[in-house]
């Protein structure tokens, strides 16, 4: 039904969860590429393989097949500091302390 196969293609991504991750987000940079391509603009990147289909999701999966396209892993964030959680929630405490001054400023309507 699907060319290439889905079972191929978990092969290739490791999880059906980062193949549609995978898949989707080359989608989205081949529709660019082709919404632009009047433009003249060049900034996305032009599909990587030869292929008869016309979606843009089939085309993703067909360079996934051909390890055209592979998922990296994106770099861990590092834990805060100390010093940078207290810097925060210093923050928030302002933030807190300016919202609760602005409602004391209200003018008094009763007298």
């Amino acid at each position: 039904m699907v060319n290439p196969a889905i079972e191929g293609l978990l092969d290739r991504a490791d999880s059906k969860f980062r193949l549609v991750t995978l898949s989707a987000t080359r989608a989205r940079q081949i529709n660019a590429y082709f919404g632009q391509l009047g433009e003249g603009l060049g900034s996305s990147i032009p599909p990587q393989v030869t292929s008869t289909a016309r979606k843009p999701l089939s085309i993703a999966f067909e360079e996934i097949s051909a390890d055209k396209i592979e998922a990296i892993e994106p770099p861990d964030e590092p834990e805060p500091t100390d010093e940078e959680l207290a810097a925060i929630e210093a923050m928030e405490l302002a933030e807190l302390g300016e919202q609760g001054e602005a409602g004391d400023e209200a003018p008094d309507e009763g007298a």
